[in-house]
């Protein structure tokens, strides 16, 4: 074949492929915001909660983990509540967030999380409430303790008063039928 055939044909099957070549640039997924992790995000007025998950190792209870982020410059927030449907959340500890500040809950204290819906591959609404005023719902993934996951410690929810293993005055007064006084004094395991 000759060198002027050869270099025309390359010339028009360049000039084919450009435009399919060039179409990758247009409206494709990379012109999108993009999240290559397992958690959801939802961006608040003055809060981000980045990267929420429940790790859950058993059906039924798990551990919430988020960053969050204050985005304002100039005032502290907290985070005063966490609420889902057919679920109980409970907050460890106070969860201060400084201004203009990231925290991230699986380091700062654990939130324990119960509820029926609570399995690995399932997901949980919960909304998260600020001292600020705002409100943040989000969808989010349960997940089991693997991976990324493998080194979040379960949160251990709070015992309500009825399930404290301390005894009420009353209760240790009184032994119950079948319990002798000593029974009822010695100290428990």
């Amino acid at each position: 074949m000759p060198k002027n055939v050869r270099r025309r044909l390359a010339a028009a099957s360049l000039v084919l492929l450009l435009p399919g070549l060039g179409a990758c640039g247009f409206g494709a997924q990379t012109n999108k915001v993009y999240q290559p992790a397992v958690g959801s995000n939802a961006r608040g007025e003055s809060v981000d909660v980045l990267g929420a998950v429940v790790v859950s190792e058993d059906e039924g209870s798990g551990t919430f983990v988020a960053s969050l982020v204050n985005t304002s410059l100039d005032q502290d927030d907290e985070l005063t509540g966490i609420t889902g449907e057919d679920v109980q959340v409970q907050l460890s500890e106070k969860v201060e967030l400084r201004s203009d500040d990231i925290l991230n809950l699986a380091d700062a204290g654990a939130v324990a999380v119960e509820g029926e819906g609570i399995r690995a591959g399932a997901y949980t609404r919960l909304t998260l409430e600020f001292a600020s005023g705002q409100q943040t719902e989000i969808n989010v993934p349960v997940v089991a303790p693997e991976e990324e996951f493998a080194d979040v410690t379960p949160a251990e929810p709070s015992a309500s008063p009825s399930e404290s293993s301390s005894a009420s005055p009353s209760e240790s007064a009184s032994p119950s039928a079948g319990e002798s006084a000593s029974a009822s004094e010695s100290p428990s395991p």
